[in-house]
């Protein structure tokens, strides 16, 4: 299930608060904003993730949290503090994951690995023209209001051959980002969010510079 939660991690970016979204937006307009205005920034997350339940057993949950990094385009960094010690860093080249209690890294070549992925959708592309690219956008209307009062957005990635069946992104009223919901193909739901949002036009030269433990094992992918 560690493992598992990891894979979301990657996957899984973002939400920040202050945009200048009018206060009337819908939630399509509070994503435009965002894409636009969000170059770089700092959080806290929490993380949910809940898997299917089995015969005669009830869904399983584990939850994590910690602290999360981002600058646009394709560099982000989460620092998982609990339940276990986990480091994800994309540093715009490679994708890093630092697993402590295993004493265990795994980098990838970043490439192409994050298309129509959350983390392409909330730090990579910079306009909506390109990530209407890789997904179906849709501002997403109930019946009944929202219990915290979000607008969302659905986001279905065109390519339907990954893991991931749909994305939904949560606004305020006001425009700010606060929720990542991920679906994936076997049923399993990934929930994201972000507080303490600090944007700012960019972050320190090497935030994103992840260096190697010393004597901690490497592998490639």
């Amino acid at each position: 299930m560690q493992q598992h939660i990891r894979k979301w991690a990657v996957l899984a970016l973002l939400a920040t608060p202050g945009l200048a979204a009018p206060a009337w937006a819908d939630g399509l307009a509070s994503l435009e904003a965002f894409v636009r205005q969000a170059k770089a920034g700092t959080a806290q997350f929490t993380q949910t993730v809940t898997s299917p339940a089995k015969a005669g057993q009830a869904p399983r949950v584990q939850s994590s949290s910690g602290s999360f990094s981002f600058q646009r385009p394709g560099q982000f960094k989460f620092v998982y503090t609990q339940p276990f010690a986990q480091t994800i860093v994309a540093d715009g080249q490679t994708l890093w994951l630092y697993d402590e209690d295993l004493e265990q890294v795994t980098r990838r070549p970043q490439g192409d690995a994050l298309a129509g992925t959350p983390a392409a959708l909330l730090t990579s592309v910079q306009d909506m023209a390109a990530l209407r690219k890789d997904f179906d956008l849709a501002a997403q209307a109930s019946a009944q209001p929202d219990p915290e009062g979000l607008q969302w957005v659905q986001a279905t990635p065109k390519n339907q051959d990954g893991q991931i069946q749909q994305l939904r992104v949560g606004f305020t009223p006001e425009g700010a980002l606060a929720a990542l919901q991920i679906n994936d193909s076997f049923g399993q739901q990934s929930l994201l969010r972000f507080t303490q949002m600090a944007l700012s036009p960019g972050l320190p030269a090497g935030s994103f510079h992840f260096q190697t433990p010393a004597g901690v094992s490497v592998l490639d992918q």
